[in-house]
C-alpha cells in the first residue's frame, strides 16, 4: 500500500489523505491559529463570504460549535442541517443532496454514521467534503489531538500513546495521525473488537517512512507500561452494539490510578468526550492532575479552522495545496 505524498487536497475523507509533511503543516497552522486567537489578533477575513454546510445524521457538542465557532471567528457562515432539515430523512439520494448543497455552499462537513456516505457525498460534490465522523474513523478529532501532545511534549518522536479499549473509530484515527506525525501507538483491545486489518496496514505503511510504530495487543498493561499518553474512548459507539462477552472483557481496560500509574511518570490522560466517568475511566483519572481532556476539546477549534481556511480559502499558507 503506497504511502501518500504530498498532492493538493479536496477532500478529507481519512487521515491518511494527507501525507505526513501536509498533516504536520496544517497542525503547525493550527497552532499559528490559536496563538493569534489568543492574542486576540483578527482572523475575520480568511473566509469572509464562505459558508459551510454541516450535515449531523448523529449529534455532537465538540464538532458542530467548533465547526460553527470557527466558521463565525473566520468571517464565514455554517449552517446546521440533521436529518430533518433535509430531504434526505425522506428519500432524496446523498448524490443529489451533494450536488444540490455544491451549488449554493463552498464546503460540506458531514458527521455521519456509515463511512460510505461521506464517501458518496465526496463522490458528487463538486466542493470539498470534510469528514467530521464516520464509523471508519474520525480524523479531525486526532489530528487535533496530535496537536495537543505536541503542545505537551514539545513533538511526536519517541514518543507512545497507547489506547485502551475496542478499536472503534477513534482507535483508528489516532493509528493513523500518529503514524503520519511519527507518533507510536499502541492498541489494546479485547479479543471481540480489534482494529480492521486494513487500517493498521495502511498506518504501519506511513509509519515506516515517518519513524512511528503501530503495534496491537491485547494486555492493557504491557500497552500502557512507559507510555507518555494513555487514551481511551466510550465502549459503545452512538448507532452500534457490543455483545455482553465484550463489555465484560472491556472492564479489564477501564483507565484506573493502577493503569496511569504503570505508564510513564509524566504520563497524561486523553478522551475525546463525551465521556462515562466510571466506565471507561474512573474519575480520578479523568479529574484528576495528569486529565488533558479540555485542553484536548479545546484544540478541536484550532485544528477546525487551519483545515477550512487550506480547504475553502487561498488565504492560508497553502500547506495542504
Amino acid at each position: 500500500m503506497a504511502v501518500p505524498t504530498a498532492r493538493k487536497l479536496f477532500h478529507l475523507l481519512v487521515d491518511s489523505d494527507l501525507a505526513p509533511e501536509q498533516a504536520i503543516a496544517l497542525i503547525d497552522f493550527a497552532a499559528h491559529l490559536k496563538a493569534q486567537h489568543r492574542a486576540g489578533e483578527p482572523q475575520h477575513h480568511l473566509l469572509r463570504g464562505k459558508t459551510l454546510a454541516m450535515i449531523f445524521q448523529k449529534p455532537s457538542t465538540r464538532t458542530r460549535v467548533a465547526f460553527e465557532a470557527g466558521m463565525a471567528q473566520l468571517g464565514g457562515h455554517a449552517l446546521y442541517l440533521s436529518t430533518n432539515d433535509l430531504q434526505l430523512g425522506r428519500g432524496e439520494t446523498i448524490a443529489d443532496t451533494a450536488r444540490v448543497l455544491s451549488r449554493y455552499v463552498d464546503g460540506i462537513m458531514a458527521r455521519v454514521f456509515r463511512h460510505a456516505d461521506v464517501v458518496e457525498l465526496a463522490t458528487h460534490a463538486s466542493v470539498p467534503v470534510i469528514n467530521g465522523l464516520s464509523d471508519l474513523v474520525h480524523p479531525t478529532q486526532a489530528l487535533a489531538d496530535m496537536l495537543t501532545i505536541k503542545e505537551q511534549f514539545g513533538g511526536w518522536s519517541g514518543r507512545t500513546l497507547a489506547y485502551l479499549g475496542c478499536a472503534n473509530n477513534m482507535a483508528h484515527s489516532l493509528a493513523l495521525s500518529g503514524a503520519l506525525v511519527g507518533l507510536s501507538v499502541r492498541i489494546a483491545t479485547p479479543p471481540g473488537c480489534r482494529p480492521d486489518p486494513v487500517i493498521i496496514e495502511r498506518a504501519r505503511t506511513i509509519a515506516t517512512r515517518t519513524g512511528g510504530r503501530i503495534e496491537v495487543a491485547t494486555d492493557p498493561y504491557e500497552a500502557v507500561r512507559g507510555a507518555d499518553i494513555v487514551y481511551t474512548d466510550v465502549w459503545v459507539s452512538m448507532g452500534q452494539t457490543v455483545s455482553d462477552d465484550v463489555l465484560r472483557a472491556l472492564e479489564n481496560y477501564r483507565v484506573t490510578p493502577e493503569i496511569m500509574g504503570s505508564a510513564a511518570p509524566h504520563a497524561v490522560f486523553m478522551h475525546c468526550l463525551p465521556m462515562f466517568r466510571g466506565q471507561e475511566a474512573t474519575a480520578e483519572v479523568a479529574d484528576g492532575p495528569q486529565s488533558i481532556i479540555f485542553e484536548q476539546a479545546e484544540n478541536r477549534l484550532h485544528l477546525h479552522k487551519a483545515l477550512l481556511v487550506e480547504l475553502l480559502s487561498d488565504a492560508g499558507p497553502g500547506v495542504l495545496r
